[in-house]
């Protein structure tokens, strides 16, 4: 659904509000920490600190202001007191706010101490694989365009993307059209305008991109065991392109974006 340049602005302050959640999180030492002990910080500084709302809590019945996903989980991993992060862990958190009755969405995987090589090789290249369909976005462009530089990227290093999951339109409402595959082919797709607003949000695994769920309903994890790694931004198309709406402070592009 495309956006009134007024629904613009007010998406633009809940992006900027949920990326000084992460930029608080940033200064932190998660080692040690439980997932439950970061989604209550996460929830406090959200409500007290924001006066916003964690917009994930109670949606579709879930619990918690943030999905924790440690490692071989792939995606909607639940915060739990038991769990606790560990040296050498990759770890996404995925947050949600809403400001204004409109939702912003974005993710992160923070490497925790000391990572070992292959997995900070993995976290680097799907951040790049975020960008590289990031920079797709225009008007005029398609969606498959966005999806085809995500898997190109993945797959030239090695890699695969999960085509279960994807990214999707957001504003009022968490999910709104469309659906933003992580796959795709150029010039395929709906085509992109003014004012449109979503998610672009890969998960690149080490091995296959197939998937299983836990039995808890919720916890994604990989197929074979392997690691996974995922980031996320909210994006609007602009006339000139692309506004990231959940940029972080000192955050740029890794390198040249091919676009």
């Amino acid at each position: 659904m495309v956006k009134t340049p007024e629904e613009l602005a007010l998406m633009g302050i809940s992006g900027r509000l949920l990326a000084s959640v992460f930029e608080m999180l940033d200064t932190l030492d998660l080692a040690g920490m439980s997932t439950l002990e970061i989604n209550d910080l996460v929830e406090r500084f959200i409500t007290d600190e924001l006066a916003a709302r964690p917009a994930s809590k109670g949606q579709y019945g879930f619990e918690y202001v943030l999905n924790s996903s440690a490692n071989d989980v792939v995606c909607h991993g639940v915060p739990a007191a038991g769990e606790r992060v560990r040296d050498g862990d990759i770890v996404n958190l995925d947050i949600t706010l809403e400001k204004n009755g409109f939702i912003a969405d974005s993710s992160k995987t923070y490497m925790v101490g000391t990572v070992p090589p292959a997995a900070r090789r993995l976290v680097r290249v799907a951040r790049e694989a975020m960008w590289q369909g990031i920079a797709q976005v225009r008007p005029g462009a398609h969606l498959g365009d966005i999806g085809f530089a995500i898997e190109r990227h993945a797959k030239k290093n090695g890699y695969s993307v999960v085509h279960d999951y994807c990214g999707h339109g957001i504003g009022r409402e968490m999910h709104e059209e469309p659906q933003v595959l992580n796959f795709g082919r150029p010039g395929r797709g709906q085509r992109l305008e003014r004012g449109m607003v979503f998610t672009v949000e890969p998960m690149v695994n080490q091995g296959t991109r197939q998937v299983a769920t836990r039995p808890d309903g919720w916890t994604v994890v990989t197929a074979d065991g392997k690691l996974s790694a995922q980031f996320e931004h909210t994006v609007a198309v602009t006339d000139g392109g692309v506004e990231v709406l959940t940029l972080r402070a000192g955050e740029t592009p890794p390198g040249p974006i091919s676009g």
